[in-house]
C-alpha cells in the first residue's frame, strides 16, 4: 500500500507580496489508507442507489424534483450568507421586501442556473464550459454581476479577511488556473482511473473549491457540479441528490474538512465527511419522497371528497402543477390550467375550504395561496 503522502495536495508559492496555494494536479490514482472509507463508501453507495431507484419509480417525480431544486438553491445560497428562506424563494418578487430582494434574486438565479445546467447535460458534456455558462446565469443581474459572470478570473482572489494581507486562504494565482481546470476536466473523463465515482466527485469538489476559478459564486457552482457529475455519469437517473442542506447544517465541519486537506495533507478526512453527507442525504431524500407519496394520496382523497364533481378533473391537474409551483395566485391558476379567471377563483376557494391551500394574509388583491403541508415537508427535513 503506498504511503499516505502518495497524494501531495500542493504547496504554497511566493508571489509579490503574498503566498498563494498551488494545488497538485489530481488526474491520477489515489489510494486511501483509512479503511473506514471503505465502509462509508459502501453505505453511501447503498443509500444513493435506494434513492435513485425510488425516485425512478415515483409517478410524476419531475414535479417534485423542481421543489428539490428550490430547496437546494436556498440552502446552497445560505452557506454563502444569503438570508432568503424557502418560503421567500417561492414568492414572486413584488412580495419580497426591498431590502431582501438582492438575496431573493441570487436564489432565483441559482434555480435558473441549476435547471439550465441539468437540462443541457443532454447536449453538453460535464465540462468547465458548462460550469462557466451556469456561472453566467448565476451572477447576471445579481450582486455579483460586476465580477465577470461566466468568465474565469483574471486576478488574484482570496477567502476570509479584508485583503491579501490578512486572508485566511489565497487560491492559486490566476495564471495557473486554466491548467488546473484542464486537469480537473481530464480527471472527470479519465476512464483509465479505477476509482469509484463517489470518490472522484468528492475529490473534484475539493479541487474546484481550492482552485476557486471565479471571482464570486465558487461555492454554489462547486456544489452544483456534484449533482451534474452524478447525473452525467449515470449514477443518478434523476437529479434527486442535493448536499447543501447537509453542508449548511454542518457548515463548520464542511469548511474544516476542506481546509484540513490543505493544512494537514489529509484528503481522507474530507472523503469521510463527503461520504457521510451522501449517505445521510440519500436516506432523507428517500424518506421525503415517501412522505410526498403519502401526502399526494391524502390530497387526492380530499379532492374526491371536497371538490365539486364538475371541477374534480381540473383540481387533480392543478394539484400536480402545485407540486412544482406550490405558491400561486388566482391569475397563476388561470394560466396554468388555461381556464377563465372566475373558474380559477372558484377552484382556489374550494382548495382553501378543503384545507389543501392556505392564503397569505394581508392581501386584499392579488391573493397568494400556498400548498402548506407540501412546503412543510421540505422545511422540516431533520
Amino acid at each position: 500500500m503506498p504511503d499516505k503522502n502518495y497524494f501531495i495536495v500542493g504547496s504554497y508559492k511566493q508571489q509579490d507580496q503574498y503566498k498563494s496555494f498551488l494545488p497538485s494536479k489530481i488526474n491520477k490514482p489515489y489510494y486511501w489508507q483509512d479503511r473506514e472509507i471503505d465502509v462509508l463508501l459502501e453505505q453511501a453507495t447503498h443509500f444513493l442507489s435506494e434513492l435513485n431507484a425510488f425516485s425512478n419509480l415515483i409517478p410524476d417525480v419531475d414535479y417534485f424534483i423542481k421543489m428539490n431544486v428550490v430547496k437546494e438553491a436556498t440552502d446552497s445560497s445560505k452557506i454563502e450568507g444569503t438570508k432568503t428562506n424557502l418560503n421567500e424563494a417561492l414568492m414572486p418578487k413584488e412580495e419580497i421586501s426591498v431590502e431582501r430582494r438582492d438575496d431573493w434574486q441570487e436564489v432565483q438565479n441559482y434555480i435558473e442556473a441549476m435547471n439550465w445546467s441539468i437540462k443541457k447535460l443532454d447536449k453538453l458534456p460535464l465540462s468547465i464550459r458548462l460550469l462557466k455558462r451556469a456561472h453566467k446565469i448565476l451572477l447576471t443581474g445579481a450582486r455579483g454581476s460586476y465580477k465577470l459572470p461566466g468568465e474565469i478570473r483574471k486576478s488574484q482572489n482570496w477567502i476570509g479577511g479584508s485583503s491579501l494581507k490578512d486572508a485566511v486562504f489565497i487560491p492559486p494565482h490566476q495564471e495557473e488556473v486554466p491548467e488546473l481546470l484542464s486537469d480537473l476536466e481530464k480527471f472527470w473523463h479519465n476512464q483509465n482511473l479505477s476509482m469509484p465515482h463517489l470518490i472522484k466527485v468528492a475529490i473534484s469538489h475539493y479541487q474546484f473549491e481550492t482552485i476557486h476559478p471565479f471571482l464570486d459564486g465558487n461555492g454554489r457552482i462547486g456544489r452544483l457540479m456534484i449533482t451534474l457529475y452524478l447525473i452525467y455519469f449515470g449514477i443518478l437517473v434523476k437529479p434527486s441528490l442535493y448536499l447543501s442542506d447537509f453542508f449548511e447544517k454542518n457548515r463548520g465541519s464542511y469548511l474544516d474538512s476542506l481546509t484540513r486537506v490543505r493544512l494537514a495533507n489529509d484528503l481522507d478526512q474530507w472523503l469521510k465527511f463527503f461520504l457521510v453527507a451522501v449517505a445521510e442525504t440519500s436516506k432523507k431524500g428517500k424518506l421525503t419522497f415517501e412522505n410526498i407519496t403519502k401526502l399526494r394520496r391524502h390530497y387526492e382523497k380530499l379532492i374526491k371528497a371536497r371538490i365539486s364533481a364538475k371541477r374534480r378533473k381540473l383540481a387533480l391537474q392543478l394539484l400536480l402543477k402545485l407540486f412544482s409551483t406550490p405558491t400561486v395566485s388566482v391569475k397563476n391558476i388561470s394560466q396554468i390550467l388555461s381556464v377563465t379567471f372566475p373558474t380559477a377563483n372558484i377552484l382556489a376557494e374550494e382548495f382553501l375550504q378543503a384545507g389543501l391551500l392556505k392564503e397569505k394574509t394581508g392581501q386584499a388583491r392579488n391573493r397568494l395561496f400556498f400548498l402548506w403541508e407540501y412546503i412543510d415537508l421540505f422545511q422540516n427535513i431533520k
